[in-house]
């Protein structure tokens, strides 16, 4: 295998010895469980806003903000906690070893999970009883997964993310 399609050296179960026969050695497994790990707190702060904003009868663009806001708080903390434990890392520490790569990541995540939701009715459902605000988030979460998996294989495999 190439290096640039080799799990980057500071990801779990990678080594340099026969990378071929390493399980941890497939980037697309590797970027496909990065991007379930920042899925998970996307998630978080992406319904937890939308829930919001629902309830309080938020207009799209306010909606969109505060889902987006809440998923990038959600999402840095879910990266910050394991680098600060993992690492003995101060907060800024963390920050400065992952912020460039959650952000974009968390960011292509978000613009597909808005899209979904706002194209399929979640955002102006009216209510959180309803059967569209669910459905809608449903199709966002998987949508936010597709956008981003490629872009965290990209960026692992340029060390421009790190595994944590």
């Amino acid at each position: 295998m190439s290096e640039t399609h080799r799990a980057p050296p500071h990801c779990k179960n990678h080594t340099d010895d026969n990378p071929g026969d390493n399980p941890g050695d497939n980037s697309f497994v590797t970027s496909a469980q990065a991007t379930l790990h920042c899925l998970s707190g996307c998630v978080v702060g992406e319904a937890l806003g939308l829930m919001i904003a629902i309830s309080l009868g938020f207009g799209v663009w306010a909606t969109i903000f505060l889902a987006t806001g809440l998923a990038y708080v959600s999402g840095f903390s879910l990266g910050l906690l394991p680098v600060m434990r993992k690492q003995n890392k101060s907060f800024f520490e963390a920050l400065k070893l992952i912020w460039f790569g959650e952000a974009i990541s968390i960011g292509v995540m978000e613009i597909a999970m808005n899209g979904a939701d706002f194209y399929a009715g979640g955002m102006q459902s009216g209510s959180l009883f309803s059967a569209t605000f669910w459905i809608a988030l449903l199709v966002a979460i998987p949508a936010g997964f597709l956008a981003a998996w490629p872009v965290n294989w990209w960026l692992l495999s340029r060390n421009y993310k790190k595994c944590h």
